[in-house]
């Protein structure tokens, strides 16, 4: 596992998420991690205002719950609460603008992408005891309801919609338009881990379209701290440092990744890399 150094992007930010990425996946506090990936573009940011914040929507929520216990109505009323209450949205008109992947950010300005609304519905309902997971469903986050009775989706980029599980084609089909079939695996659960590595990948694209590579490198690095073992994250982070100029880091990375079993299908393309490196170095 490669650890950001002193003088790459981070600094107290990086070493409370390599903490944080550290606990075991039932310990691990997701809204305080995603809160710290967006301290190191906002230094000054401080967590517990937001942690804060979540706690008092998840209050305001169990007042008006009372003793229901029915799933559609708590469901819809956390719905209500957050969508048209609170006017949290979907950012379609600027999907790819990096602060919908910034929780405090997607907290200031009620708009994000489906992971980042997602997140807040998760961390809003874990709050009041419901039995949420995340789903990573393709191109498009969802939370699923898991109850003993009955198991429903929720769609948090549009309005907090539900359905029930067996409707998930329909979901897949106002996607694709109808040209992917739904298969088991579109539903697996996502782990808190999961959902941090969706969330730094979706950065990583935002900064290499931009060609930002510092930063694209820094989410890379904190993918590698949440998945140490992630082989293609391994290699990214090699070629990164070698687009910075760290040519010295890249080799470092570029030979573990090569020493990694199996052997990479592109061993032959990054040893002929190291050789040129070397050269010039």
């Amino acid at each position: 596992m490669s650890v950001a150094p002193d003088h790459a992007r981070g600094g107290e930010a990086r070493r409370a998420f390599a903490a944080e990425a550290a606990r075991p996946e039932a310990e691990l506090d997701l809204a305080r991690a995603a809160l710290l990936v967006a301290a190191e573009e906002y230094p000054q940011l401080r967590a517990e205002p937001y942690l804060q914040r979540l706690e008092e929507m998840s209050e305001r929520v169990r007042d008006r719950l009372a003793d229901e216990t029915a799933a559609p109505v708590i469901l819809q009323e956390l719905s209500r609460y957050l969508f048209e209450e609170e006017g949290f949205a979907g950012n379609a008109r600027a999907y790819y603008d990096p602060r919908n992947s910034f929780l405090n950010d997607v907290l200031d300005r009620r708009l994000g992408i489906p992971l980042t609304l997602s997140m807040i519905y998760l961390e809003v309902g874990w709050r009041l005891g419901l039995p949420l997971r995340g789903v990573n469903f393709p191109g498009h986050f969802l939370v699923r309801y898991e109850g003993e009775a009955v198991r429903l989706l929720v769609d948090p980029f549009h309005d907090g919609q539900v359905r029930f599980e067996d409707e998930a084609q329909t979901l897949l089909d106002g996607i694709y338009g109808g040209t992917v079939r739904l298969k088991p695996e579109y539903l697996r659960p996502a782990d808190r881990k999961d959902m941090l590595v969706r969330l730094l990948a979706n950065l990583k694209g935002i900064y290499l379209n931009a060609r930002d590579e510092e930063r694209a490198l820094a989410t890379v690095e904190r993918i590698l701290l949440l998945r140490p073992d992630r082989d293609v994250a391994l290699r990214e982070q090699g070629m990164l440092l070698v687009r910075t100029g760290r040519t010295d880091e890249a080799l470092g990375v570029l030979r573990r990744y090569l020493d990694r079993e199996p052997p990479a299908e592109d061993a032959a393309t990054v040893e002929r890399l190291l050789r040129e490196l070397r050269e010039e170095g």
